[in-house]
């Protein structure tokens, strides 16, 4: 079994935190870190903006990876979500077992 990351930004902790809630109960999820808010600057509609938002890195398994990231695009509040993930080339064993035991897609 192997893990992986998703990444999103959020405009607001408490859609982070519903979300997050959403996708440990659906076990697509082992965890979801909420960050501290960040700036985001971008280009959107062709102009550069800023705008301040939440990060939430979500550790899951590789086979649940695609499912996740499907699922996080269909709950995001964004119409265009800013949604990222990964496989992870390395994890401790611990931290193997518990994301096996928890993620529906072991």
């Amino acid at each position: 079994m192997t893990a992986a990351l998703a990444y999103a930004p959020f405009p607001d902790r408490d859609s982070a935190r519903e979300i997050a809630g959403t996708l440990l109960a659906e076990r697509l999820i082992a965890c979801a870190n909420i960050l501290a808010p960040v700036e985001s600057v971008f280009e959107w509609d062709g102009r550069r903006t800023s705008e301040e938002e939440v990060g939430a890195l979500f550790k899951t398994t590789s086979a649940a990876l695609a499912a996740l990231i499907e699922r996080l695009g269909e709950l995001h509040p964004y119409d265009t979500p800013a949604i990222i993930g990964w496989h992870c080339d390395a994890g401790h064993p611990a931290t193997l077992e518990w994301l096996g035991a928890t993620v529906a897609y072991a």
